[in-house]
């Protein structure tokens, strides 16, 4: 069955560094564009990070620009979120997509960011 599960959060000070990951199984994951979202407490889901299939035109938003990089390994059926110089107010929950159209769009079910000294 289509799976997809993210590791890599948990707790890091103000400035500091995460890696996430998502494994992806159960489906072909080089034919879908692959996005990180977060949400926080009392907030509405946001898209933070999108890469295509073929790993190439990444996009991210504002509040993320410069800090956070997104990337895939298709051959591991992988995407990454490196994280930096991070702030409080990127604690969240963080889940991974894959979407290839309305009938194809997959979540894991996310991980846990805290940042906080």
């Amino acid at each position: 069955q289509v799976q997809l599960v993210e590791s890599g959060g948990g707790l890091v000070q103000p400035g500091g560094s995460l890696r996430l990951s998502c494994a992806a199984s159960g489906f072909t994951f080089s034919s879908y564009a692959m996005y990180w979202y977060r949400q926080a407490p009392g907030k509405e889901r946001e898209l933070v990070a999108a890469i295509s299939r073929a790993g190439s035109s990444p996009n991210y938003a504002d509040s993320v620009k410069g800090r956070f990089t997104i990337s895939r390994d298709n051959a591991k059926n992988t995407v990454y979120l490196q994280m930096n110089s991070l702030k409080p107010e990127d604690t969240a929950v963080y889940y991974c997509n894959a979407w290839r159209n309305s009938n194809y769009d997959y979540w894991g079910q996310g991980t846990q960011v805290t940042v906080s000294s």
